[in-house]
């Protein structure tokens, strides 16, 4: 995952709970630690619905040799239950199984169009057990200089 490690310009898509899709822009910077084997990603944006503060954490598990991807944001303070996953041939999908809106629902995280100077990530549900998949975030993000 070193090609996330840096300083990043990020635009971001967010689908609120009304069903509209919301923009913002901001940063994300993600450093290395325990020698690679984890990584803090931590994003600042604003938009419309205000400013938005969120840690990622990831770990690796040499054991699996998978990746977990854990989220919170300022607003609730709670670290998520994980998303499990790897990078194979320049994309990464990382899946749980939580709630969303009330309603039990497979997650997964994607990413793809990896560069050195840029990456798509998206997380989307699915409540017909991963048959089709419903976009709920996405985020393209640029190096910055």
């Amino acid at each position: 995952m070193d090609f996330n490690i840096g300083s990043w310009r990020a635009h971001i898509s967010l689908l609120t709970g009304t069903g509209a899709w919301v923009e913002l822009n901001g940063t994300a910077v993600v450093r290395k630690v325990w020698s690679g084997r984890a990584q803090l990603e931590e994003v600042e944006a604003d938009g419309p619905i205000g400013h938005f503060e969120a840690l990622v954490l990831f770990l690796y598990d040499p054991q699996s040799h998978q990746w977990s991807k854990s989220f919170s944001n300022s607003n609730d303070g709670q670290l998520n239950q994980p998303m499990i996953g790897e990078f194979s041939n320049g994309r990464g999908e990382f899946y749980d199984q939580e709630t969303y809106h009330g309603r039990a629902a497979l997650m997964r995280a994607v990413w793809s169009d990896i560069t050195v100077n840029s990456q798509h990530f998206q997380e989307s549900f699915s409540i017909d057990g991963g048959k089709t998949w419903e976009p709920y975030f996405i985020a393209t993000f640029t190096r910055a200089a």
